[in-house]
Formats: structure tokens, sequence, C-alpha cells
């Protein structure tokens, strides 16, 4: 090994970051405090914020605490609600990455195309044509970005105005419109509750009936606001109790780890429910799964929505769109002016369509042709100095996503150092990989998420989870934990 490239300067380590929201903003700040300065963050948008940017459409608001969906070290007085609106979390995104000097290093409208691995660096080509090398490539591109699009016939014959709900149309004047919305989603659930009552006809096509927890959503007050301007120490105590009682739901009531916090879980959901009070309807909105094999829905107006006398919620299969609107299986046509597709998005596409390639040739189509695989969420075989935040088997579930991608920077920043001081490149193993990849599938096939009796993002083709199986707390102790260097492929680097 080259005595040249062994605990190199920190100034000559080079960076690419891929993505602007709250992963890559998050990875951009860890970099800078240790001391890094050659990164550059690429941008696909005009503006940092990831999802909270893309996604505008009405009603739209975090299920998770305002207080705890934040980074751990920058706390926000300023949160009107305790769950907050997707226009707030874009603004304290933005404020974030202006306050830690990030904005600098971020280049916008840049998406990246393709990563080659030549021996010594990556090779990252933009879109723009130019080619930027990096000793580190991290993707933070968010496990939720590529719209998916129903397959329904004829749906590209519809006369009105036809969006996905990440590309919602604020130009168009709704409240005379007739307006149908696919899906049943958190993201249906919040534009029903934003809509109804508000529009000329409200149709709410559901394919499968959801869980949907009631949490009140209240305001802060000035007061509140005031007090935590002063007493920052306020709202850690805040973000400790909410990550609290975010371990409590998801692990003991979701997963059933805590009997008494399942049991009033299944209350609480049955009993908003039970707030339904035409029978018809009510069975209309029973699901037929377990409480929590999907995604778990919160709001604290959804059932008070639907019973609006302008909103109906059709169940009959759709059989084709026509000009005019939604044929179902019935053959009833559904006339509509609006027709907004809260159908969700590619769960497995992660960083693509980006082309990456690595050691000896090895592609990520390649390692992903059957699914995608991750070594603990964040590393690919054959793909040294190559680190994904939130990339597949990540702990999702009802989580603060910024929590978790808090303790997998500081994992990745860990492997930094190792690469930087003794001057490596380094990719987990194959079989380590794999092995890993195979526990977890097994040990999901025993969750919630699995024995449920549905279907839904969360898994592959085979019904297998592609999620974390265990607690989220586990994650982060293993995290936490030194490297494993035997799970690794660690050689010899010298510079480019």
């Amino acid at each position: 090994m080259s005595e040249a490239t062994i605990n190199r300067p920190k100034s000559a380590m080079k960076f690419v970051i891929i993505g602007a929201g709250m992963a890559g903003i998050l990875a951009g700040i860890r970099l800078k405090e240790a001391g890094y300065s050659d990164f550059v963050i690429v941008e696909k948008g005009d503006s940092v914020g990831g999802t909270w940017r893309d996604n505008h459409y009405p009603g739209l608001h975090c299920d998770v605490p305002s207080h705890h969906y934040c980074f751990s070290f920058e706390p926000w007085a300023e949160w009107s609600e305790i769950f907050s609106s997707g226009p707030e979390i874009w603004k304290y995104l933005d404020l974030v990455a202006h306050k830690y000097g990030i904005m600098p290093y971020i280049r916008f409208n840049c998406a990246a195309e393709s990563a080659d691995w030549d021996g010594a660096r990556w090779q990252v080509k933009l879109a723009t044509g130019d080619t930027v090398a990096a000793d580190v490539v991290v993707t933070a591109t968010g496990g939720l970005r590529i719209a998916n699009y129903p397959e329904i016939k004829g749906l590209e014959t519809f006369a009105g105005e036809c969006f996905h709900t990440t590309q919602w149309n604020h130009d168009i004047d709704l409240s005379d419109k007739r307006v149908g919305v696919i899906g049943t989603g958190s993201t249906a659930v919040q534009i029903t509750c934003a809509l109804a009552g508000k529009v000329a006809k409200y149709e709410l096509f559901q394919r499968t009936a959801q869980w949907v927890l009631l949490l009140p959503n209240a305001s802060y007050s000035a007061e509140e606001k005031e007090e935590f301007r002063r007493n920052p120490d306020k709202m850690r105590q805040l973000y400790d109790e909410f990550e609290t009682a975010t371990y409590v739901q998801t692990g003991g009531a979701i997963m059933g780890t805590d009997p008494e916090a399942r049991a009033a879980l299944i209350k609480n959901v049955q009993d908003n429910l039970g707030s339904v009070r035409d029978p018809v309807l009510r069975a209309k909105l029973t699901p037929d799964h377990e409480v929590g094999c999907k995604r778990l829905v919160m709001s604290p107006t959804f059932y008070q929505a639907v019973q609006d006398p302008t909103v109906e919620v059709v169940t009959d299969r759709i059989d084709h769109i026509e000009p005019k609107g939604i044929v179902t299986a019935d053959g009833q046509l559904h006339e509509l002016d609006v027709l907004a597709l809260a159908t969700g998005f590619d769960p497995g596409a992660y960083m693509r369509p980006m082309k990456i390639t690595g050691q000896d040739g090895h592609t990520l189509d390649e390692l992903w042709a059957v699914r995608p695989i991750a070594y603990k969420a964040m590393g690919l075989p054959y793909m040294p100095n190559f680190f994904m935040v939130e990339g597949p088997f990540t702990p999702f579930g009802n989580l603060s996503l910024i929590r978790v991608a808090e303790w997998q920077v500081d994992y990745i920043m860990k492997c930094i150092e190792m690469i930087r001081e003794q001057g490596v490149a380094m990719a987990p193993k194959l079989d380590a990989t794999l092995k890993l990849v195979a526990q977890y599938r097994e040990d999901a096939k025993s969750t919630i998420w699995a024995t449920g009796g549905c279907t839904s993002w969360y898994q592959d083709e085979e019904g297998v989870p592609i999620i974390y199986p265990y607690l989220a707390e586990q994650f982060r102790d293993e995290v936490k934990a030194p490297i494993i260097l035997e799970d690794f492929e660690i050689g010899p680097l010298t510079t480019a």
C-alpha cells in the first residue's frame, strides 16, 4: 500500500451526495462537522426538501410528531401543530440547509445519471454532461420518490384534468368540480379530509379499506412557542418523549411486543371506525386484515370527512376509464371533471434509474435482478466506498425516518474515517450480504407485515416484506456498534 494513501488529509477526500432532501442535507452537515469540505450534493430538483418539495397535494401532513420529525441536533420552536404540514417541513429543511451552510455545496437541476468505479474513485456522470470524481458516494434519494401509475384501461383517454398526487395542479378551482381520487393510503386520506364538502362531488375509489388511527392534531399556542424559544430543553424533552412513544407504537403496538399497547391500538382504530353512523358505509370502510399489516394511516377527521353528503366511497372494482370518467365493474359511469391518482410510489426504485457499475463490471441491475438487497440497508457488494441512506431493509413503519437517517449517516461516517485513515476501498462481501438478507427475509415472514392478511408496498413479489424485521432500537444498536470488519472486502487504495 502506498504511504501516500494512508491517513490522507481530509481536504484530499472528495465526496458526491446524491439528493438534497432530508438525508442529503444531513450527510452534508455531518461531513462539514467532521472537517470535510470537498463535497457536492447533486439534486435533480430546483430546491431542497426531497419528498416535501415534490409532494404538495391538499391536506399534506406528516404522521410523525413535529418535535420528533426533525434533526435531533436542530429542534425548531416554530412548529404550528403536533403533526406538521408538508409546506412547514419543507420550510424547516430549507432553514436547516441555510443555517448549516449546506446550500453552496448543492448543484440544483442536476440529476445523477450513472456512477462507475474506476479502481480508485467513482466517476459520477451528471445530466448536465459533467462528470464528478469522488472517493465516496452517498445516495440520499429517499425510498419513495418514483410515482406509481395504475395500469387501468383507458386512463389516457380521460378528458378532464388527470394527475398523480405528486403533480397536483393547484391552478384548478375545484369548488364546482366533480373530483375522483383513486387510492386509500395516507395520501388519499389526507386529500379526502382537505376536500370533503369543498367540491361539488367527491368520489373515493377504494381497493382496500384501511385501519385509521385517531390522533388529534392540536395547534401549538403562541405561549408554547415562546416557551420553546426561551427554553430549548423543553423541545429536547418533547423529542425524547415522542421517540419513546414511537417505539411503543411501532414495536409494542404494531409488532405486538407489548400486549397492552397492541390492545389500546386495536381499540382506538375500532372505536374510530365505529364513529361511522351508516352501517353500509361502515362495512365498506372495514378492513379485512389485521391492524398494522399495512402502514398505519393516521387522521383526526377522515371518518367525519367520508360522511359528508358530497362524498361517496366506491368499492366496486374499476373496469376502465373513458373520457367522461370511471366505469366500475357494475357498469356504472362515475362522471368526473378531475381525477387524482393517489397510487403511491415504486418502493423498489431507491436511486434508480441511475446506472451503477462497480468492481469488475458488476452492476446494480445485476445485484438487484431478483430483488433489492443491501448490507445493513447501507452497503452493496462490489460497490466500494458506496453507501445508501434508507436503502433496502431500512426500518420503516411509522417511524421518524429522520431519526433512522441519523443512525445510518453516523455509521457511514465511521466507514469514511476508516477509508481515509487506512487508504482502503471497502465493500460488504456478497456472502455476508446475502446471509444477512436471507435472515431478514426469514424473520420478516413472521411479522405482522407478512402474517396480517394484506398486501402492501412493503412486500416483494413473494409477499415477503423488504423491511427490517426487528425493533427499531435493535437497528440503532447494531449500527452504533463497531464495524464488523470480517463482513467487508477491504483492499488497498491508490489515489487517482
